[in-house]
């Protein structure tokens, strides 16, 4: 196994779609001459040129149109939002076209298109470029929505993705591009919604995605260290869910605590802590648990970000809580 970055996980399932079908490009803000805001499409433009890799105006609904009408003609294009705060621009596009004409068509129109880029808060970047949309993307009937946790599965659901024939909404983090993993080098995919048990254990199952799994995993391994056995579980996808793995775990471990990075109304919590207590109540030892961001727009002040932000101390007081080992 080799041990790359998240982003160049990213890269390598871009560019080894791209070379076995030419109707794949990719687009967006800076993704060609700059190699991308992240520098996730370095070196793409001079392999692939720039009828393929493509720069776009600062127009993200303009842009995100084009690649709708592209996709519903036969091209797979990937769209890159320089972060998910700006596709609030290009959202009646995401929704209104993209996820919708194949039902509105009567099944003559698929539209395979991924739109990726990262999603959440990623350090002092205030309110308006700190938001987590993977449930408002979620709520919407004719989406997929990915968001991996680390490069092995970044590479295997993009590929996924971008060779899947709906939309895909695949969200990543700015913290998350320099992550090391161990990647093959071989090929393989990674079938969408289908979740991934991390950790084994018997106390508590702990639920979480993308990069904020990385708070529950902490907290996980410092639980240990106490004799409270966690088994933690990664989406991985949030639409579809994987609902039977969250609810075989519960009814093994009786407890469940839900950690995401989103605002509390409305969320993935909210939607598995009704799932879970509609279909494995009588094995709860205790209520369901959502650890989420504070509900409130995110503060610039770093002090603030720490206190609105899921944290280990939260995750480790929750999971207490449920254990009854805490008041």
């Amino acid at each position: 196994m080799r041990l790359i970055e998240f982003r160049e996980a990213l890269r390598e399932a871009m560019s080894e779609e791209m070379r076995r079908d030419e109707k794949v490009f990719l687009m967006g803000e800076e993704v060609a001459e700059y190699n991308g805001a992240y520098k996730v499409s370095k070196g793409m433009l001079a392999e692939f040129g720039a009828k393929r890799v493509i720069d776009t105006p600062i127009a993200e609904l303009g842009f995100a149109g084009i690649a709708v009408g592209a996709a519903a003609n036969g091209l797979r294009p990937i769209v890159e939002f320089m972060t998910f705060n700006f596709s609030l621009v290009a959202i009646d596009q995401v929704i209104n076209s993209a996820a919708k004409m194949y039902s509105m068509s009567g099944g003559q129109y698929n539209v395979p298109i991924v739109f990726r880029g990262p999603t959440a808060s990623a350090g002092m970047l205030s309110s308006q470029h700190s938001q987590a949309f993977e449930n408002w993307f979620a709520n919407c009937p004719g989406l997929k929505v990915v968001v991996p946790s680390n490069p092995y599965d970044a590479k295997g659901l993009l590929k996924s993705a971008i060779r899947d024939n709906d939309p895909v909404i695949f969200m990543e983090s700015e913290q998350m591009y320099g992550d090391k993993g161990e990647v093959p080098e071989g090929e393989y995919l990674i079938p969408i919604g289908l979740a991934d048990v991390k950790k084994q254990g018997t106390d508590v199952t702990i639920v979480s995605f993308g990069k904020i799994l990385k708070v529950a995993a902490t907290a996980a391994q410092e639980l240990e260290k106490e004799g409270i056995s966690v088994e933690l579980v990664d989406l991985r996808s949030v639409r579809p869910i994987d609902y039977a793995t969250v609810i075989n775990s519960v009814k093994k471990t009786n407890r469940l605590v839900v950690v995401e990075e989103a605002w509390p109304l409305a969320s993935i919590s909210s939607e598995i802590a009704f799932k879970v207590q509609k279909e494995a109540f009588d094995y709860l030892d205790a209520p369901v648990t959502r650890i989420t961001t504070a509900d409130t727009p995110l503060p610039y002040a770093p002090t603030l970000i720490e206190a609105s932000l899921p944290s280990v101390a939260k995750v480790i007081k929750a999971v207490k809580e449920v254990m009854y080992l805490h008041k």
